[in-house]
């Protein structure tokens, strides 16, 4: 592959590079080209002149730009052909019906010149092999016998003009070489900038990357902060709701015990010394003023389970008897529904 000559492409100089991959070697130069146009625009002249210098159609002729230049570096398919022409070397047009009649199979030519949109280049075949010496390309690229022409059908359906090139081409060293072997390819070469665009993507994603990763690590530390904060507030706002009930348990036990002492006063007032030992034997369970001073400081799981024992004493006070009667010699004074408490179940350890 080191012995096949292939020309990059340089500015819009395609049709230079086109003819000298061709050619396999350096014969034309930009110069060179411009000189044929230039005599190629002279003819035009000269038979535009007998039709009269003064003519409109001349006149505009004049005013027009070469069409088979330009600044860019572009030449037209006539001075490729004034080119060849030097070599002794003829254009065919592939696909016309002159050539199509021949019925000849691509891979018995010589070699290929393809134009696109003002791209030139050369599909050559030396030794035994065929080549696309595509000046856009990093390299010769290898097409097999069989893919020949798939790859000339594809340029066609693609909008390329092909020519077939007829005559002798030049002698050259890789049409020497490749003549006694064949060659592999292993990787096919590259589009001119396609690894500089692939790896200046590669630079942009990853600055890309590293600035999503940025602002995504610092919205994870917020987002943490913000769950470990509405944690705090939880747990803050449980142990205010656990203050809050059983700072509402003392008060309704509070509020209980009083009312059991008033209760008790009232039976005191008319059952006289029996109201007075059930109140006796009430108050062993439950306490005035000073015992809920007391309890205060008790924990709040005792709280809970004597206000619940309170309140079951009360429920069976009032199924037992819901009314009472009057305290009379012959109608005993009601019972309290409360049982006397013994010293061991007395909850403040006292015996009366």
């Amino acid at each position: 592959m080191e012995s096949i000559f292939h020309e990059k492409q340089e500015g819009s100089l395609c049709a230079q590079h086109c003819l000298n991959n061709l050619l396999q070697g350096e014969y034309f130069t930009p110069v060179d080209l411009s000189s044929i146009a230039q005599q190629l625009d002279e003819e035009e002249r000269m038979r535009m002149a007998e039709g009269g210098m003064a003519s409109q159609e001349y006149r505009t002729f004049l005013q027009q730009p070469s069409g088979n230049m330009d600044d860019s570096g572009f030449f037209s398919i006539q001075v490729i052909s004034n080119a060849l022409g030097v070599w002794g070397l003829e254009l065919i047009l592939f696909n016309s019906r002159e050539y199509q009649s021949l019925m000849i199979n691509p891979i018995n030519e010589k070699a290929f010149i393809c134009n696109y949109k003002e791209h030139w280049f050369t599909i050559r075949k030396l030794g035994q092999q065929w080549f696309n010496l595509n000046s856009l390309l990093t390299g010769p690229e290898l097409i097999s016998d069989t893919y020949l022409a798939l790859f000339l059908a594809q340029l066609q359906q693609e909008g390329y003009s092909i020519f077939v090139i007829r005559g002798n081409l030049p002698d050259c060293e890789a049409e020497q070489i490749l003549g006694v072997m064949r060659v592999h390819q292993q990787q096919r070469p590259k589009l001119i900038g396609e690894d500089e665009a692939q790896s200046s993507g590669q630079g942009r994603s990853i600055t890309h990357s590293q600035m999503e990763t940025g602002p995504s690590l610092e919205e994870e530390r917020v987002d943490e902060d913000e769950e470990e904060l509405k944690k705090a507030l939880a747990l803050s706002r449980e142990d205010m709701e656990v203050e809050d009930e059983e700072a509402d348990l003392r008060r309704a036990i509070q509020l209980s015990m009083q009312g059991a002492v008033m209760s008790n006063k009232s039976s005191e007032s008319k059952g006289g010394s029996i109201a007075k030992t059930s109140s006796q034997s009430a108050g062993g369970a439950v306490r005035g003023p000073s015992a809920g001073a007391q309890n205060e400081t008790l924990s709040a799981e005792e709280l809970r389970r004597r206000r619940q024992a309170y309140f079951d004493r009360q429920s069976q006070q009032h199924q037992a008897h819901p009314v009472c009667s009057p305290q009379t010699e012959s109608n005993p004074p009601c019972s309290t529904g409360l049982r006397e408490t013994s010293p061991k179940e007395d909850p403040q350890g006292s015996s009366q």
